[in-house]
């Protein structure tokens, strides 16, 4: 397995070409899914658990893991599929250690695939009716079959809920005059809510995009209605989304004269040296790990000039 999930840091030539890489897996059932390999550390073994009282039925336990403690969560119980991960060949279950949102978590599955390459583009919108597209981000179509990306920020937030209110000195740094949007950018349902909820608490109006190419596609129209920057202070954008990612997003701005000074924040669940390569590579403003909302609200403050001038 190891071979399988060799060195992930090996893949960031993707980035910034709107392709990705997915790890495909299943849960108990035919259907395959699949989550951005950036946000996997290792597939390993089912490992011996420990189990904690008074835990949520969605986490099996708790496994040490290279001298850390993970939680164990079984991804299928979380998005109410039927058996739960546990079901089929124990032999194949393995566990997918991820880390985003600043967190380490593994999620239990009943078997691992594949890795595949996709563009951006053939990455679409989930489908509704489904019964679970609120656990997806996208959908896409290897070999024929529908993959199912899972948004799994919704599933970490059941089991630890993040906190998305500014605090209250930061509320009252902060000076806007409602005649400039903040356009937010994001394919997590979660991640819009945590973001919308940092932004409206700093007083700012927002507009919301579900992918970099419905957000660049109202851009480019509001910009050609007049200057753009008479209308949007300051756009937010995640990284991994369908059709369009941020860093193409970005560079799509940058080369567009009637949009390339808009400020620019991009704001991902993945961290690492290469996001902040890349940032700058794109020519984004700043670039922040997912989810802090003071930290947000600070980023928001310094990349739009709203800070009041305290005396000194």
């Amino acid at each position: 397995m190891s071979q399988f999930i060799d060195d992930v840091n090996q893949r960031t030539q993707l980035v910034g070409q709107n392709r990705m890489e997915l790890l495909l897996f299943h849960l108990g059932g035919s259907q395959t899914f699949g989550i951005n390999v950036f946000k996997v550390r290792e597939v390993i073994p089912s490992p011996p658990l420990r189990q904690i009282p008074g835990s949520m039925s969605v986490v099996r336990g708790v496994a040490t893991l290279r001298g850390g403690t993970v939680p164990i969560i079984d991804l299928a119980r979380a998005m109410g599929l039927r058996g739960g991960a546990g079901a089929g060949d124990s032999d194949a279950q393995k566990v997918v250690v991820t880390e985003f949102n600043r967190s380490v978590q593994g999620f239990w599955v009943s078997a691992v695939d594949r890795i595949v390459n996709v563009n951006w583009q053939d990455v679409k919108s989930p489908p509704r009716g489904t019964g679970r597209e609120s656990f997806l981000v996208a959908v896409t179509e290897i070999d024929n079959k529908l993959v199912e990306i899972i948004d799994v920020e919704r599933v970490l937030s059941i089991v630890n809920p993040l906190p998305t209110e500014v605090s209250a000195s930061l509320r009252e740094d902060a000076v806007t005059d409602n005649a400039r949007k903040v356009v937010i950018v994001d394919d997590s349902m979660v991640a819009r809510k945590q973001i919308e909820s940092a932004i409206k608490g700093l007083g700012f109006e927002y507009l919301v995009f579900k992918d970099g190419q419905e957000a660049l596609e109202f851009l480019e129209q509001t910009a050609a209605e007049g200057p753009v920057r008479d209308v949007i202070e300051l756009v937010i954008s995640d990284i991994e989304m369908p059709r369009m990612d941020g860093y193409t997003l970005t560079a799509r701005i940058r080369d567009n004269p009637a949009l390339k000074d808009l400020k620019i924040l991009l704001h991902s669940s993945l961290s690492g040296e290469f996001n902040t390569d890349m940032v700058r590579r794109a020519g984004a403003d700043a670039f922040l790990s997912k989810f802090n909302p003071d930290e947000l609200a600070a980023a928001v403050l310094d990349q739009t000039g709203r800070e009041n001038q305290k005396p000194e």
